[in-house]
């Protein structure tokens, strides 16, 4: 088993802003992480700051939302195309062209589908990615003087993270992952009584149960496993069995800077924590 402490070759971060996304405590989750495993799996994948934060032989990524799976399959193997995209997003970017570009709900090819899902979330008020019942995209457009729709260096180098750690990509639930004994999934799900507009579905206690029945699985059958949720009682007598440590963690979800406190989640574990170094 390879160890998994050491820092990325290639500087990689999400190249898209995502609600619940892990760039800010990082040094937090990685404690979290088993110092020696075999594959990785990220099922609740978003925006991946864990798993562009580190190496891996061999990962597993995966979603419910297409247009999010469909980007990273483009950033890894159609680069070129969705950069030139990109730039002429750029180029034409004004309030007109933002309700233009967001109109066209569902593109057909597979870099166009890139290309908007990263336009909008660079341009889209507070970075919010949200749908209505129907699946479309329905954030309005944010007042930014110079949005970073084309980070040409970040996106690259997320394509050679993704190349590199021979990931395989696919939109599916997570009761769908298939981990051997010795792999490590890394679960980040819609947490527990907090905003859950990724996709038409809403992420309820329901789901909460059937993930937790998908640790347990995971537990009996000797597979590594870390999740990240909401503090709250429910959660807490959820997975009472395992290991559960408190973080404190930023909100980033409110229009004001000024508003935006840190709150506390949970990090579950079945196995032995803080044998990395932040």
């Amino acid at each position: 088993m390879l160890d998994k402490s050491k820092k990325s070759l290639v500087k990689a971060t999400p190249f898209v802003k995502w609600v619940g996304g892990k760039r800010g405590i990082f040094s937090d989750i990685i404690k979290y992480v088993p110092s020696q495993y075999n594959h990785y799996y990220e099922p609740f994948v978003g925006g991946g700051a864990l798993f562009f934060g580190m190496n891996h032989k061999k990962t597993f990524l995966s979603d419910t939302n297409q247009e999010l799976i469909t980007t990273y399959s483009v950033i890894k193997k159609n680069t070129d195309e969705l950069l030139e995209k990109l730039k002429e997003h750029k180029k034409n970017h004004c309030e007109t062209y933002f309700y233009k570009i967001r109109a066209n709900q569902f593109p057909k090819h597979s870099v166009e589908i890139a290309a908007r899902f990263i336009y909008l979330n660079k341009t889209c008020y507070n970075g919010l990615y949200r749908v209505n019942k129907k699946g479309e995209f329905n954030s309005p457009i944010g007042r930014y003087k110079n949005p970073n729709i084309c980070d040409c260096e970040n996106i690259l180098n997320c394509k050679s993270h993704l190349n590199e750690s021979n990931v395989t990509i696919q939109c599916q639930s997570f009761e769908k992952i298939t981990p051997c004994k010795g792999d490590f999934v890394y679960f980040d799900p819609p947490y527990h009584q907090t905003y859950s507009g990724y996709s038409s579905d809403i992420f309820d206690e329901s789901y909460q149960r059937k993930l937790r029945d998908v640790c347990d699985k995971l537990n009996k059958d000797g597979v590594f496993f870390t999740l990240s949720n909401s503090n709250t009682e429910f959660i807490q007598n959820l997975y009472a069995e395992y290991h559960i440590n408190e973080i404190a963690a930023p909100r980033f979800i409110n229009c004001k800077s000024n508003n935006r406190k840190n709150g506390k989640e949970v990090i579950v574990t079945n196995h032995e924590t803080g044998r990395h170094s932040s």
